[in-house]
């Protein structure tokens, strides 16, 4: 059974959330490929692309990739893909590249469906090195395979312990957690 004291939180106070919105956004306009969108997947990227949106002047769209409601997920990404055929950039902001499951996913539902990858871009908060799929900016790295920690976003922080728990236990691999008999 996995006890809630294996899980080490890492609360990411507000001022180093503000720091990492400025290092995406810095990066992006260095590098000069500029999205006609930013597009926040959902939950966890809703709020740093509202800020980095805030902080760039990129209009903001979003998906909510977690609900898993097509209408709000899949069916946006199937528009967006052909978007990409007649010249839209996107770019795609979440909180966390940490297995590279939910990033796999909207890659593959864009290609799909017709995507121009060269018009679609992914940045996050925090990028995993040992993720199995990469993104074009990243605030900060870390290395799951030593880092174990359960990183608690702002937003997140006023959500039960039970709740956060919850969640970091939905892949125990991912934390060295042991699995639930």
């Amino acid at each position: 059974m996995t006890d809630t004291n294996e899980i080490k939180f890492r609360h990411i106070g507000y001022d180093h959330f503000l720091a990492n919105i400025e290092r995406l956004a810095v990066q992006i306009e260095a590098e000069g490929w500029s999205p006609n969108f930013i597009v926040g997947v959902g939950r966890g990227g809703l709020v740093p692309g509202c800020f980095l949106s805030h902080r760039t002047g990129i209009p903001l769209l979003s998906i909510d990739h977690s609900s898993k409601v097509y209408d709000f997920a899949e069916a946006l990404l199937v528009h967006l893909a052909g978007c990409t055929s007649s010249g839209e950039r996107y770019l795609f902001v979440d909180d966390i590249n940490d297995s590279g499951k939910t990033i796999a996913h909207l890659r593959q539902t864009l290609r799909d469906n017709g995507c121009d990858p060269g018009n679609v871009r992914f940045a996050v908060l925090i990028d995993n090195k040992s993720s199995c799929e990469t993104v074009d900016y990243a605030a900060q790295a870390i290395d799951r395979t030593v880092d174990k920690d359960w990183f608690v976003f702002p937003w997140e922080s006023v959500a039960p312990g039970e709740t956060l728990a919850e969640e970091a236990k939905e892949d125990p691999d991912r934390l060295a957690l042991q699995r639930d008999e």
